[in-house]
């Protein structure tokens, strides 16, 4: 009984402000010393957070932060907590805080799956970190109360599946997006979570004074035969206050009373609806609080992917960008205006007409290096508003970090460019991605003559300085900015060099450069 009317006040009441952390927090905590680079440390930016002069990058290798417009970077990678195999998998900024989820593959039976490895949060602009277990349920936690009503709820004894791709800050809450995990909330600074009841896939809305006899199961099993898509979460976004809004993989759920009460939108439930239930991502307009979603298609032969927006918390829908897989959004709000940004896979869409036309920001060469971003996948955007009236646009995509210093016009100002070389080469003789997956991508090596005008000669080399390839001969190229020049992986006879240490060598009229390349498959 005692449980039922903890469970009940839960329902009712919040608890705990989420910015609190409370005397005696037994979680592990952990100063971080000064970590200065001139880059990120990945070239794989998937999420942009801004919070005043602070640009936040969740990456695939931890966390990157600048103040002071990205010529300098703090990097929490292999450091404390920030493990060297773990990428951020989430992040969000809100009541004084900056959260991040992190994750990790690990190989189970000859297959990759996903596993939490726990979350992060800092309080003081990253000095000190607290650190918390990934949340999973005792093996017979199966029983949830909501209202009235006591419901079957599948037990999460482990972190595979359970991992967190979404986080919200609300008035009292921390929500986490935990795909198989479910949606959690925690009051407590994430000393403890509670599970979230959300409608199964047969009901359109829920209520604590309803009678549901359900359970909260996202796939079917020993435990029951129940298989709900929409406890499966991807996605949640909040105004900061009671309106939460859940992305999961059967449609987007709308609470207005800080997850208590839910209404379902998905494809098949109304008339101008969502264009696919797969939400991998959600985010609000501040500006006049309209929802854009990254909806893909889940299954059905009618859903297609796009990007879903409404203007009227969720009574119908508009759909943009047919058959784009979007991954995030981002907003510039300047004179009035709003920006909307949607970071696909085929470029870096951009409306200022709430979706009715889109614009692509052409290349993007770094003004002074010459280096060019080399890629359409986009992960994530932000923007930041500067003194002096311009913009600084921050893109994040799979193969390096772009700030574009904004005049007035749309994508018209000087780019810089930001490409993390970590192995080998100096810093004007780098290649990048690396590691590098042949017939997925391409190599790019990068140079900067140091005279106005040398012939060039580029080539590649094994692990026992056999030559594999010349790129370059005596090529003659003008000096005084960067150039570079593509490696597909393949030999001189065409074919795809196994995994390995290579070598490029740069010869720039009688002096040589050197730099590692590691090709991994």
């Amino acid at each position: 009984m005692k449980k039922f009317v903890f469970l009940i006040l839960i329902l009712s009441a919040p608890l705990l402000n989420a910015q609190i952390i409370p005397s005696g927090f037994e979680l592990n905590s952990q100063k971080l010393g000064k970590i200065t680079d001139a880059t990120p440390k990945s070239n794989s930016i998937l999420d942009i957070a801004v919070l005043g002069d602070t640009i936040w990058l969740g990456t695939s290798k931890g966390l990157s932060l600048s103040t002071d417009g990205g010529n300098s970077w703090k990097n929490f990678y292999d450091e404390g907590d920030f493990k060297k195999d773990e990428s951020i998998t989430a992040l969000a900024v809100g009541n004084g805080m900056v959260w991040a989820a992190t994750g990790k593959s690990q190989d189970i039976n000859g297959q990759s799956m996903p596993v939490g490895t726990g979350l992060k949060f800092t309080t003081d602009g990253g000095n000190t970190w607290f650190a918390i277990p990934q949340p999973v349920d005792p093996p017979g936690d199966s029983v949830i109360y909501y209202g009235n009503n006591r419901l079957r709820a599948l037990p999460i004894t482990t972190e595979i599946n359970n991992i967190a791709y979404d986080i919200a800050i609300s008035k009292h809450y921390v929500f986490i997006a935990t795909f198989a995990g479910g949606l959690r909330a925690s009051a407590d600074s994430g000393q403890t979570w509670r599970r979230v009841v959300l409608p199964p896939d047969y009901l359109d809305s829920i209520k604590p004074t309803d009678t549901l006899s359900f359970s909260l199961q996202p796939v079917s099993g020993t435990f029951g035969p129940e298989n709900n898509l929409n406890h499966r979460v991807f996605s949640v976004a909040t105004d900061g206050d009671s309106l939460i809004y859940v992305g999961t993989a059967g449609g987007i759920n709308k609470s207005t009373d800080e997850g208590i009460s839910w209404q379902k939108f998905n494809h098949k439930n109304q008339k101008e609806s969502i264009c696919g239930n797969f939400v991998v991502a959600l985010a609000l307009n501040k500006s006049d609080y309209s929802l854009w979603a990254a909806t893909w298609r889940a299954e059905g032969q009618t859903e297609f992917n796009g990007v879903s927006i409404t203007h009227n918390g969720g009574k119908s829908w508009n759909v943009f960008l047919r058959d784009e897989q979007a991954h995030n959004f981002g907003f510039k709000y300047y004179n009035g205006k709003t920006d909307v940004f949607a970071a696909t896979d085929d470029g870096m869409f951009r409306t200022s007409n709430q979706g009715q036309s889109w614009i692509l920001p052409g290349a993007i060469r770094d003004d002074s290096t010459n280096v060019e971003l080399r890629t359409d996948v986009f992960y994530s955007a932000g923007t930041k508003a500067n003194n002096d009236g311009t913009y600084d646009v921050w893109l994040g995509s799979d193969n390096g970090l772009a700030r574009l210093k904004e005049t007035a016009e749309m994508w018209q100002g000087k780019w810089k460019v930001f490409i993390a070389s970590n192995v080998g080469g100096a810093e004007e003789f780098y290649a990048y991605p690396n590691p590098f997956a042949p017939g997925l991508e391409n190599i790019s090596i990068v140079y900067k003559l140091n005279a106005p005008q040398q012939k060039v000669t580029i080539r590649i080399f094994d692990f026992g300085m056999h030559l594999i390839k010349t790129l370059l001969q005596n090529a003659t190229r003008t000096g005084g900015k960067s150039e570079m020049v593509s490696w597909d992986g393949t030999d001189e006879t065409g074919k795809v060099v196994p995994n390995g240490v290579y070598f490029f060598r740069i010869d720039l009229g009688s002096s040589a450069h050197y730099g590692k390349i590691i090709v991994l498959r």
